[in-house]
């Protein structure tokens, strides 16, 4: 295996393991925030669980089909700090904060990998250019909560 694909799988391999846990964060804040504010935010964390886990299935294919072991849970170490459920179930605003940090960075991730490909695998710019467009619409959406948290702070 050449030393672009092999890099290439290293990155998706990075980037199957931020949409599990991001899975993982969306699934706890989705069930554990409380509040008023906190209805259309859960509503959102719980809808978008099931198209981060997609992203997850299509990294992992995308690694299968150049060759590259998908990586078990054991394997799998994770850091998104700020998207870990607060200690208080009214902290909307740090999940919020929370995600707009894990899309960031999504969004930052996804960027390498379509430069990393694309002088030589079409096929993978491909599918990190249409996960990259999911998680600016996800990016988006927070800016527009964090942005209502902080006008009904000022209220």
């Amino acid at each position: 295996m050449e030393r672009s694909t092999q890099e290439t799988i290293g990155l998706l391999q990075t980037a199957y393991r931020m949409e599990l846990e991001t899975v993982i964060n969306y699934l706890a804040n989705s069930i554990f925030l409380d509040g008023v504010d906190a209805v259309e935010i859960k509503r959102a964390l719980d809808s978008d669980v099931p198209e981060e886990l997609n992203h997850a299935r299509l990294l992992a294919n995308r690694i299968k089909q150049l060759g590259g072991r998908i990586p078990g849970s054991l394997e799998l170490t994770f850091d998104q700090q700020s998207l870990t459920p607060p200690e208080d179930s009214l902290n909307i605003a740090s999940v919020v904060n929370g995600v707009l940090d894990a899309e960031r960075g999504a969004i930052e991730h996804y960027l390498k990998i379509i430069q990393q490909a694309s002088a030589t695998d079409p096929v993978t710019v491909d599918l990190a250019t249409r996960i990259l467009a999911d998680e600016e619409g996800h990016r988006t959406m927070f800016e527009g909560f964090q942005a209502g948290l902080m006008v009904r702070a000022e209220w």
